[in-house]
């Protein structure tokens, strides 16, 4: 009998009554996908679950919310549980749970996958009219443990009612960057699971268009494998430019993630959070706008 099926969690969040019959099937699916491994799936969590989170989820005047705003993403994130709603929460202590994880284990075929409770880099996300986020590989390894080695992110998204023509949807591309391979919009529960390694290019390159009261909501949780004995290599998120993003725009991106990368290499060596680059870039933004108001 499969991991998956000899434990059981919490049932009225995840349907492993569902899913976990069909873990080795979607494995399959799972190890198949192009242009990476991965799978959607829908309804993710049971259906009254997900609309509570969607209810409860907080709103972009928070000045809690991180803003990731440079030139390869504008959007918001806050990764600290203790100000999530409760609905949220629970939800975020099941998928991290021990029964989750022997689930996704299985479906990925990555052994003693870990959690992670500090929500590095995830958590809760939202877009708002006019973000995007470039198409990108994600950091390799966690910024506050050496030895843990990112393998999987589950993103669940929490927007009720979104509109395909406001795009936002999740794209794959293929290594060479020459295609898109695959596309999934930001309906509600549904979730995407995919391995995260140096070819798994994704993101939103173009920028949404939902109405101004709306926003692309998302649930990002990253899951990880360690190795006391050896430490990974440490590559920072990199961004790529597409076929018909042009010279200039692919310069402006190549730009902007080495920008990245230093950044990455400061918070893994100080040990900042990425609330202080936030703030910092909230007073560059504010000393900027207060510099073109002044009269001369």
């Amino acid at each position: 009998m499969s991991a998956a099926r000899q434990t059981a969690g919490t049932p009225s969040i995840f349907p492993y009554a569902k899913w976990g019959p069909l873990v080795r099937h979607l494995a399959r699916q799972y190890r198949a996908a192009s242009p990476f491994p991965h799978l959607h799936l829908a309804p993710f969590l049971e259906p009254d679950v997900a609309h509570v989170m969607a209810a409860d989820f907080p709103e972009a005047q928070s000045a809690e919310w991180i803003r990731y705003k440079h030139g390869n993403e504008n959007k918001l994130g806050l990764n600290q549980r203790m100000l999530f709603p409760p609905s949220i929460r629970a939800v975020v202590d099941e998928l991290n749970s021990p029964p989750f994880l022997a689930w996704l284990s299985e479906l990925t075929g990555m052994p003693n996958l870990i959690a992670d409770p500090s929500l590095d880099g995830g958590g809760l996300h939202q877009v708002q009219r006019g973000g995007f986020l470039n198409v990108h590989t994600d950091f390799s390894v966690h910024h506050y443990r050496s030895n843990w080695q990112r393998r999987v992110n589950l993103i669940l998204y929490l927007t009720p009612d979104w509109r395909d023509e406001w795009g936002g949807a999740l794209e794959f591309w293929d290594p060479r960057m020459k295609e898109r391979a695959s596309q999934y919009f930001p309906r509600l529960n549904h979730a995407v699971i995919f391995n995260t390694d140096s070819q798994s290019l994704h993101g939103f390159p173009d920028a949404i268009r939902c109405p101004e009261n709306v926003s692309r909501r998302s649930l990002a949780l990253y899951y990880y494998t360690s190795s006391p004995e050896t430490r990974p290599v440490v590559q920072a998120t990199t961004y790529r430019a597409r076929p018909q993003d042009g010279w200039l725009k692919s310069a402006l991106i190549r730009l902007d993630t080495r920008a990245v990368n230093f950044y990455s290499k400061a918070k893994r060596h100080f040990r900042f959070s990425d609330r202080v680059a936030s703030r910092l870039l909230e007073l560059a933004s504010h000393l900027t706008s207060r510099s073109r108001r002044k009269p001369s």
